[in-house]
């Protein structure tokens, strides 16, 4: 059985979950408390990212469990995965190019990206220059989980902020309408094969916890044109709003899983969840795309649990509930 590697799984345990119920899933991280790592078939720990054994040990895990797939769960490794599979070393990562990879992570470069693209961005300028209008937000450029980001409604307020955050930051136009993310997916050659729109009804630290999958054929449009011109294989999410004077403006490209996970698996028709379509990938099958085929309306809602570890790390296989685990929803 071909198996799918996924690095940095941190607490994403719905997509290790998901992704072990097709295929032999290895799961990495260096942090041997990651959660995530209990739903994987094998858990293991790597160097850190910054480290130079940290490429080799990847090669070992696919050379002994026969990956066909690496798919990163985080912002943190995909520049360093994208450069592997640029020079060969790691062919099965599901990444963009390095020029792409690398003007991702950093926000205002993205920005510069989608202008050179024709895609639509919002005004954006970095400190001392002269934003078009206020009110502003600032934020770093290389920010995450909406670390750091404040509003401003003046340029006395962008001036202090600018100072006040401590790493390179920018200064982008406040978007003033709904805020949506389209969870894309691509294959190898860059082809999107499916894009999937959904509210941002509530999010905590840069993460949607409540949303709903719309209709929206402007937002799938504008997905699928975001990753192929991009190139991006795997997982995408684009983030939008639409304002009310300038239309769509994207915010954001991450060239992964998004913080919310349930779009490409609830609202995906049968047989086409984004896990089972990277472990046909994996396993080198052709899939043809399917942009805008998904079921819309689909509401989620997030919540929290927790696993109980003994002394050695190893799961108890207890619960705080009985029967194990939480009861079903009614």
């Amino acid at each position: 059985m071909t198996a799918v590697l996924l690095t940095g799984t941190g607490k994403r345990y719905d997509i290790v979950a998901s992704f072990a119920q097709h295929t032999t899933v290895i799961a990495a991280d260096p942090n041997p408390l990651s959660p995530a790592q209990y739903a994987a078939t094998v858990r293991t720990s790597v160097p850190l990212i910054t480290d130079a054994a940290y490429v080799p040990a990847l090669q070992r895990l696919c050379e002994e469990h026969g990956v066909g797939a690496i798919v990163p769960l985080t912002d943190l490794d995909i520049e360093v995965l994208s450069q592997a599979r640029a020079d060969g070393r790691l062919p099965q990562a599901l990444v963009p190019d390095p020029a792409i990879a690398s003007a991702t992570y950093d926000k205002y470069e993205t920005h510069l990206l989608l202008e050179r693209l024709g895609l639509p961005s919002p005004p954006t300028v970095l400190p001392g220059d002269e934003p078009s209008s206020y009110p502003v937000m600032v934020k770093p450029r290389r920010g995450s989980g909406a670390r750091s980001i404040h509003a401003a409604r003046d340029a006395q307020e962008a001036e202090f902020f600018c100072r006040y955050i401590d790493e390179p930051v920018m200064v982008q136009k406040l978007m003033d309408g709904p805020e949506f993310s389209i969870d894309t997916l691509s294959d190898r050659e860059g082809r999107c094969l499916n894009a999937i729109p959904r509210t941002m009804i509530e999010s905590r630290g840069g993460e949607s916890i409540k949303g709903t999958v719309i209709d929206d054929p402007e937002l799938v449009a504008l997905g699928r044109d975001v990753v192929e011109a991009l190139g991006t294989r795997g997982p995408c999410t684009v983030q939008a709003f639409r304002d009310k004077e300038i239309g769509l403006g994207i915010t954001d490209v991450n060239t992964r899983f998004g913080g919310a996970y349930p779009a490409p698996m609830y609202a995906a028709l049968e047989g086409r969840t984004y896990p089972e379509l990277i472990v046909r990938m994996a396993r080198g099958e052709p899939i043809e795309p399917h942009v805008g085929e998904f079921r819309s309306g689909v509401t989620f809602t997030r919540y929290y649990w927790q696993l109980e570890l003994d002394a050695d790390l190893n799961p108890t296989g207890r619960d705080i509930v009985t029967p194990p685990g939480p009861p079903r929803p009614r």
